[in-house]
This record gives structure tokens, C-alpha cells and sequence, in this order.
């Protein structure tokens, strides 16, 4: 992490975290002291020797940042705002009134070992199943950690919205979801069966048929929740380095009912036909028309 964004971490914490120094230990050691346990995930007695303090003194502070860092959400996490109905975005204009995309992301911890059979995901690896929700220009917007790595997708989405605090999908709005969530009112997942990642659509392919134009579609726009992943575990920029943007839409005020269960329908299921159709007939058109 640069010093400056380091700088403007101890700050926030301070300003709106309510975070104080101590007798014995000022802001900016109480969050190097978390910063350092988080990105190299070491236990207490390593920290003890680095910087010289005791086990109590560390657990104590390390909480004390924690909760400092939990009354940062609302500044550190954007607004959703829909996609307008005049989008000129190559990529989203298609999807009006979608708030962005979601998925599940697979991050490796250490757990006792009687824990370790539900923290064992598909792949053998112990890890926790984070439900990641981020804008069209990546930005997260909500973040749900804690599942085990044996949990699917679809059943943390789901305690997700059945949350006091969770996601929050207004009636009439909703997310672009892979194959692996149920396509129903708030999430709208590809058609399965057809081809779908980008690397499918290179060297020169077309879609066929409706479906496939609607997965192409569809998967350029979602694939920003997987930059968003890939960024968060590359570490390859620092978020806090640019200003928090002040969104003009919050979704909490809108005064559309929220989403609470995650049921097929029929008339979902038209919806994303009907928006099928509609991009096929546009490519096609575009293509004889060149």
C-alpha cells in the first residue's frame, strides 16, 4: 500500500471509524498492525515479534480497527445506479435498469480441523465463499464474507437477500448473474447449453441464433465483477488511491419493494426472450447493413 493511501486510510478510520490511539499506541501502528495480519495472514504470535507488543495488545487493537473499518461501508462501498434507458454504453444499453453484476469468489483461509470438511470447496482447497456485487465501472457495492467453501453460489446469494442488512434489489431493477444462479426476477442469468465466455467469441465468430447473441452480450458486460476479483487478488491497484465518488442514485431510497425470494417465472423468463430477440435482430441488421 502507498503512504499516501495509507495516510488517507488512518485518517478515515479516525474522522468517521471513531478510531483513537492509545496510551501506548498511536492510529497509524493500529493499522499497520491490521493491514499486515489481513494481507499476510499470519498468526498472533508473528505480530507479537514484529512489533514488539503482546499477544492481548494485538487482538485488542486488531478489533478496534475491525470495527472502525465496518462504520467505513457506506463511504467505501458506491451507490447502485441503474443503466438509463438512453445508455449509449456498448456494453450495458441492453441491460436498462440493471444495477451491475454478482458472483462468488473462493479465498483461502485457515480454519481448525474440524471445520475444515464444510470450509472444503469442489477443488479440495479450505476456503471461504465471498459473494462479491459490483457497479457497470467496477466498483463493489456489497460484499457478503464468512460461507464455507462447501456452499453454493446460489445459497449465499439467497441469505444475501434475506438479510436485515443485505443486498437490496428493488422491484423492477436487477443483476446480470452467471450460469450458476437461477435466472429469476432481480438476477438475470445466459441461457445455458450455449456459448457463453468471451474467449468464445474470438477469431472472428458470430452468434447463430438469439440465445447465443444474448450470451455474448451478456458475458461482455458481467465479465467486470470478475476484473473487479481478479484486481482485489492481484492487489495490482490500491481503491482508497482515488476519491469516493458521490453517486446521485441510491438504491435504498428507491421506493420500489425488494426482491425476497429468488423464484422462476414465466414472465422473467419472456423478459430475458423478448431482450434476446431484440439484440439478435439489431446484430443481424448491423451485419447486412455493412
Amino acid at each position: 500500500m502507498h503512504r499516501s493511501t495509507f495516510d488517507k486510510l488512518c485518517s478515515m478510520l479516525t474522522d468517521v471509524g471513531g478510531l483513537k490511539p492509545s496510551k501506548n499506541m498511536l492510529i497509524d501502528e493500529q493499522v499497520a498492525i491490521f493491514l499486515h495480519i489481513l494481507a499476510h495472514h499470519v498468526k498472533n504470535r508473528v505480530i507479537q515479534y514484529n512489533f514488539s507488543r503482546s499477544g492481548e495488545t494485538i487482538s485488542r487493537h486488531f478489533n478496534s480497527v475491525l470495527n472502525g473499518m465496518m462504520r467505513l461501508g457506506h463511504v467505501l462501498f458506491k451507490k447502485a445506479e441503474p443503466v438509463a434507458e438512453d445508455s449509449n454504453d456498448d456494453k450495458w444499453k441492453w441491460f436498462k435498469h440493471c444495477l451491475g453484476a454478482l458472483d462468488g469468489t473462493h479465498i483461502k483461509l485457515r480454519v481448525s480441523s474440524l471445520d475444515k470438511a464444510r470450509y472444503r470447496n469442489r477443488k479440495g482447497d479450505i476456503t471461504t465463499n465471498v459473494l462479491g456485487v459490483c457497479s457497470q465501472d467496477g466498483y463493489f457495492i456489497y460484499v457478503l464474507p464468512g460461507w464455507e467453501g462447501s456452499a453454493a453460489d446460489g445459497r449465499v446469494l439467497r441469505n444475501a437477500i434475506s438479510r436485515r442488512n443485505g443486498l437490496r434489489v428493488p422491484q423492477g431493477y436487477y443483476y446480470l448473474v452467471d450460469a450458476g444462479y437461477a435466472n429469476c426476477e432481480g438476477f438475470l442469468a445466459p441461457y445455458r447449453g450455449q456459448r457463453y465466455h468471451l474467449s468464445e467469441w474470438r477469431e472472428g465468430r458470430y452468434p447463430r441464433n438469439a440465445q447465443e447473441c444474448f450470451n455474448m452480450r451478456h458475458s461482455s458486460a458481467r465479465n467486470v465483477i470478475e476484473r473487479c476479483f481478479g484486481i482485489l487478488k492481484l492487489r495490482c491497484v490500491d481503491p482508497l488511491e482515488n476519491e469516493v465518488d458521490e453517486m446521485e442514485v441510491d438504491v435504498d431510497r428507491m421506493y420500489n419493494p425488494s426482491i425476497q425470494h429468488m423464484d422462476a417465472s414465466d414472465e422473467w423468463a419472456t423478459f430475458r426472450n423478448n431482450l434476446a430477440n431484440e439484440m439478435f435482430t439489431t446484430f443481424t441488421c448491423n451485419r447486412m447493413s455493412r
